[in-house]
């Protein structure tokens, strides 16, 4: 086999080649993509689905390794097969963390992969903010990085308020229909100073969301929470939000800007604990103080419309991680996903389904293994661990889904009658 190495995505390359991106979050990298083309890349979010995107990912990619790395790999490979690109103008692109979690392994394992499937010559992007890899052609700006972060905001704001209206629409589509609209008019801005209007835009968006016509009939509501990849892409985690409206519950999501949150507090974290990046913790209290403050623009005009629930503020994940576990424990999700699961219980969503790819040594302890002590504090508390790998069928998965929610379903005295019963309420479950 050739030996593998990095072919750089040049200068050149960014006028001619089209770069294609693994799906994870179907509402995000639309602006995303919409951003990126605006700023003269040439951006495809691949869409493709089923069983052949698995079956590829196992023909390159060890069956032992990381799920999310075989779905993502199998996804591209099979876009390359595809016939719908030319194989001399084309480019992939990958996140690296830089972490102690395999995600910062994909990239080799893809390139290996190119090789295998005949693509050596098929540049491979890394977008990290470690100084992983370089590439001359592809570089995020301050400006860009200022416009994806307004784009995540936007799609954080829109799964937040879509997952809470369309268990409760009175005209089915209704909220479906509100979102394509949403999406549309904040991809036209995109390239405009009004994309960046946070508080005009999020104002008119949950004033939009609010007057669809909603019954307050009593549903359980069932968090999410697990390994990034398969918490939020429907490709890995069998689009467990659509299962589980379809099941009358109202699903519970957080925001992906949590995660980079988490990132940046972890950069603190390794400064305070071990005397690491000074420079680097200072610039990562900066970008984490930017964040929170277009975050809280949401929250505070959502509040503000007075019908519909909030999420919480990242220092209040904080504030439940440190409940039960140390800021230390970073690999992966870290202390997040268990931060995540003690709020939820904390804002009266003691259901929760913990997404995590099989064999995952991080998230097996920071869930898993946190589960009995959350459990010991809060009695009430009904989470279910779903193990997704390429011999998993997805109907064990519903079954175990289907236990939990006839649980939840037995303690619906624990559920609220309708979004605007929570907002300011206190924790649901004292501790013991």
């Amino acid at each position: 086999m050739s030996e593998v190495k990095h072919v750089e995505f040049t200068k050149a390359m960014k006028h001619t080649h089209t770069i294609l991106v693994p799906q994870m979050l179907p509402l995000h990298f639309q602006f995303l993509q919409h951003i990126l083309t605006k700023a003269g890349y040439h951006i495809e979010v691949l869409k493709t689905s089923g069983q052949h995107i698995v079956d590829e990912g196992l023909q390159n990619v060890h069956n032992d390794t990381c799920y999310p790395a075989l779905l993502v790999i199998g996804q591209m490979i099979d876009a390359l097969k595809s016939g719908r690109y030319d194989m001399d103008h084309v480019a992939l692109a990958i996140t690296q963390t830089g972490g102690g979690c395999r995600a910062s392994n994909y990239i080799h394992l893809l390139r290996k992969a190119l090789i295998q499937a005949g693509f050596p010559h098929v540049p491979v992007i890394s977008v990290n903010f470690a100084n992983l890899e370089k590439n001359s052609g592809f570089q995020l700006t301050g400006k860009l990085l200022l416009q994806i972060a307004a784009g995540f905001l936007y799609g954080d704001t829109i799964m937040w308020l879509a997952n809470q209206i369309k268990p409760y629409e009175c005209v089915a589509g209704s909220c479906d229909h509100m979102t394509k609209h949403w999406i549309e008019q904040l991809c036209d801005q995109s390239s405009s100073p009004s994309f960046l209007r946070l508080k005009h835009n999020l104002t008119k968006m949950v004033a939009d969301y609010a007057a669809i016509p909603r019954h307050h009939q009593k549903k359980p509501r069932v968090g999410i929470v697990g390994e990034i990849y398969m918490k939020y892409a429907p490709l890995g985690n069998n689009d467990l939000e659509a299962f589980l409206i379809r099941e009358d519950c109202e699903p519970v999501v957080s925001g992906v800007l949590n995660f980079g949150l988490y990132c940046l507090e972890n950069v603190k974290t390794d400064y305070a604990y071990y005397g690491l990046n000074r420079k680097s913790q200072r610039i990562a209290a900066w970008a984490q103080k930017l964040i929170t403050r277009i975050q809280q623009i949401f929250i505070n005009v959502i509040d503000e419309e007075g019908s519909l629930r909030a999420p919480a503020s990242f220092q209040e994940v904080i504030n439940g991680a440190d409940e039960i576990i140390n800021r230390g424990v970073k690999m992966g999700e870290g202390w997040l996903l268990t931060g995540e699961m003690v709020e939820l219980i904390h804002s009266g969503t003691p259901n929760i389904v913990c997404c995590q790819p099989f064999g995952c040594l991080p998230n097996h302890i920071v869930a898993k293994g946190m589960m009995r002590k959350i459990k010991d504090a809060y009695p009430h508390a009904n989470i279910v661990a779903l193990d997704f790998d390429p011999g998993a069928t997805s109907v064990n998965q519903e079954n175990r889904l289907k236990l939990m929610l006839a649980n939840a379903r037995l303690n619906n005295a624990f559920t609220v009658s309708s979004p605007k019963d929570v907002i300011h309420k206190e924790p649901v479950y004292e501790r013991r």
